[in-house]
Formats: structure tokens, C-alpha cells, sequence
């Protein structure tokens, strides 16, 4: 395999159905550059707001945090598995991960990443053979943690672009397009019917979120089934344009950066709709109210159309966790481990969401939660995660 380093990489936006030449990014000097092409300038889509705004003339990213990257490519990257997978595979071919530019990852992502931006000249790492089934590409997941690099070709392909730090695979199974989770090393055994409990749940709490189910396992010491969600960001074979909260403020995941206030703000800001507001409110009352303390960043996202029209994504990586030091990621009101009704009653009224409204919508999560022991049971979580978990839900 011949690695070529890239100095100049083309950025192609598929949003609209066609595949339109967005600009160009530029390495030089150790510094990122980039210039939106001439012709998407006036297409007037506002893929970046607040970090690249449409204009002509050549920008580069003030803020050194995506290795210069402005967020909207940043966003195109892998994280966690993805990363580490790309990395392991470069080691095998001699190669140094760090000798790596930004540049030279993306045009590693070329047209497999989320969301609706591609890279060229595009580079693949391996030719894959990969199979389809669910329990073998959990064994192959096995092998390559075990440090055996037979299987990393497949596994590179089937990962795509995905972030996160469990094993996962982008899968297109009868005609619909999946990413499927898979058990990492220190996850119970049953972190599939957790997380599908947690998907259960957000549909009885009223909030947006992605198709899903919970493919069986035949062999349980594979685990106790794989959760999977359909894509939200293909639609009948189109790409949509996705972009996290990370990439549009330019805010780090690794490390608590954001108050929920600051995410309601951006809601505000791109889609000027009050039900979006509300649909992050009810977002962030579930995490705080069902102890996903895993709120980050980039575990929120928005959408935005081929007319340029923002909303919220359906909602994602819902799951018990205890959080950095045991707070949430994000904080609501300048709180992060005691959040009380007060702190989101007062998130409600900065963002004008009446409190008869965020009454309802706390009262509507809250019952929600409170079927847990029922719904974690019907899926099939064992009764010690069924109690260690219930004893810490539902508390304001």
C-alpha cells in the first residue's frame, strides 16, 4: 500500500443530492487553510455558521483544538474505536499515527463518513472481506482487542466515520442502514439490552429519537444482544448534513466544556423554532433525570436540509453512566452532579419555555423513568444491573 501525505484536499458537500464542490483545505506552514468554492458561495447553505461562515476569501481555524481543523471537517473524523482502529492498522504498515496531518485523515474518511461531506483524493487503508454476521464480527472485534490484526481491514471498512469509544459497525441490513454497538471489554455483559431499555424509555419520556432494535445473540458469552439505531443521517440513499454541538462551537468532548444554557442558545440560533427548544429540553431532563452523565458534545447534534433548515437530531448514546468524577459532562445551570427541579425549571426560563410547559415535560420524563425495573426486565438486563441502576434513576 503507497501512503501519499496530502497537502490539498477537496471538500464535496452531497446535501442536495448532487455532489457539489464545497472548497478546499490547504496545509501549509503547519497551519490548515481553507476557501469555500466560488459556486457554493452563492448556493447560500450555511453548513457552519458560527465557526465558517459562507464568504469568500482563504480562513483558517483561530482555536488549535481539532489539530486546526475548523469543527465541520473535524466532525467528519472518527473518535475512540474509529480512531483507534486507523491508528492500529497504520502501525502495522510501518507507518507513525503521528506523523499523520489532519489532512491526511480525512482523505482516509474520503466519501465513507457521516453525515454529508466527502474528501478526495480519497485513501483506503485495506482491501476488506467482511462478514455480515453479527456474532462474527463480534469475534473479529475480540481478536483485534486481544492485539491480532487479522481482522482490521473489516473492521475498518464496516466502522466507517463513526465516533465513540465502544467497537461498532455501519451495516446495511435489508435495505436499511444501521450502526450497531458492540460490547468493548469493561462493559457488562448486558450493555445491549441497557441501552435498548435507555431507547425504550426515551420513547415513553416523548423524545425524538432513531429507530431502533436489539439483535439477538446466539452465543451469550458474545453478550446479550447488539444495539443497533438506524442512521439518521442517509434518507432514501441521500446524505443529510450532520453537525455536533462540538463542531459548530468549537467545544472539547474529552473534558466538560458546555452548560446546557449554551446548547439551548445554539438551538435557538439555528433552527428559531421554539418546539426544537423544548425537544433539547426534554433531551436534557432525561440524561439528568435517567443518570446519562455521558452528555458531551459531540453526543448532540443538529440536521440541516437541502433549503438550509436546521432542527434537532433525534437524540443518541442514551445510557446509564456516571460521568467524569461522577457529573455530567454538560452542566445545567452551573451544576453538574446535585441538579435539582430548580436548576431545569431555571434552564426552561432563560430559553422562554413557560413553566407550566417544563412542569409537563419533567413530570412526562419522570414516569418515563420510572418504568425502568419493568422495561429493563422485558429486554432482558440482568437483576444486578436492574437494581444497581434503578436506585440512582429518577432523582431531582
Amino acid at each position: 500500500m503507497n501512503f501519499s501525505p496530502q497537502k490539498l484536499v477537496h471538500v464535496y458537500y452531497h446535501g442536495t443530492g448532487t455532489k457539489q464542490l464545497m472548497g478546499r483545505l490547504l496545509l501549509k506552514d503547519r497551519t490548515v487553510f481553507f476557501e469555500y468554492d466560488a459556486d457554493f458561495v452563492k448556493s447560500g447553505l450555511e453548513l457552519s455558521p458560527f465557526k465558517l461562515p459562507l464568504k469568500s476569501g482563504v480562513v483558517s481555524a483561530k482555536e488549535p483544538i481539532f489539530e486546526g481543523l475548523f469543527g465541520i471537517f473535524n466532525d467528519s473524523l472518527p473518535d475512540g474505536w474509529g480512531r483507534w482502529l486507523i491508528d492500529r492498522k497504520l502501525l502495522s504498515l510501518g507507518l507513525a499515527p503521528s506523523h499523520l496531518s489532519p489532512l491526511d485523515r480525512l482523505c482516509l474518511v474520503g466519501t465513507h463518513g457521516m453525515g454529508a461531506l466527502s474528501y478526495e483524493p480519497e485513501q483506503a487503508l485495506g482491501s476488506p472481506l467482511f462478514s455480515e454476521n453479527l456474532e462474527e464480527i463480534a469475534y473479529e472485534i475480540e481478536t483485534t482487542l486481544a492485539e491480532d490484526d487479522q481482522y482490521l481491514d473489516d473492521l475498518l471498512t464496516l466502522s466507517g466515520s463513526s465516533a465513540g469509544a465502544r467497537p461498532k459497525v455501519l451495516l446495511r441490513i435489508e435495505g436499511v442502514d444501521w450502526l450497531i454497538k458492540f460490547r468493548a471489554s469493561i462493559d457488562p455483559i448486558d450493555i445491549g439490552p441497557i441501552e435498548y431499555a435507555y431507547h425504550l424509555m426515551a420513547i415513553t419520556a416523548g423524545m425524538n429519537v432513531p429507530e431502533a432494535k436489539l439483535f439477538p445473540v446466539k452465543n451469550a458469552k458474545k453478550g446479550l444482544g447488539f444495539f443497533g439505531v438506524k442512521r439518521f443521517d442517509r434518507h432514501a440513499q441521500q446524505r443529510i448534513h450532520m453537525h455536533t454541538i462540538a463542531g459548530l462551537l468549537h467545544a472539547d468532548h474529552r473534558t466538560p466544556s458546555l452548560d446546557y444554557a449554551a446548547i439551548m442558545k445554539t438551538t435557538w440560533h439555528l433552527t428559531h423554532n421554539i418546539n426544537q427548544c423544548e425537544m433539547q429540553f426534554r433531551n436534557a431532563v432525561f440524561n439528568v433525570l435517567s443518570h446519562n452523565r455521558d452528555d458531551h458534545a459531540k453526543n448532540f447534534s443538529f440536521l440541516m436540509d437541502a433549503q438550509g433548515v436546521w432542527q434537532v437530531s433525534p437524540a443518541y448514546d442514551l445510557t446509564f453512566s456516571a460521568g467524569p468524577a461522577g457529573e455530567h459532562s454538560t452542566m445545567v445551570m452551573g451544576e453538574g452532579k446535585n441538579i435539582k427541579r430548580i436548576h431545569l425549571l431555571k434552564l426552561a426560563e432563560i430559553n422562554d419555555i413557560n413553566k407550566e410547559k417544563a412542569l409537563e415535560i419533567i413530570e412526562q420524563v419522570q414516569h418515563a423513568v420510572s418504568l425502568w425495573p419493568s422495561i429493563a426486565e422485558k429486554v432482558g438486563v440482568t437483576r444486578p444491573q436492574r437494581h444497581a441502576i434503578g436506585k440512582v434513576l429518577g432523582r431531582l
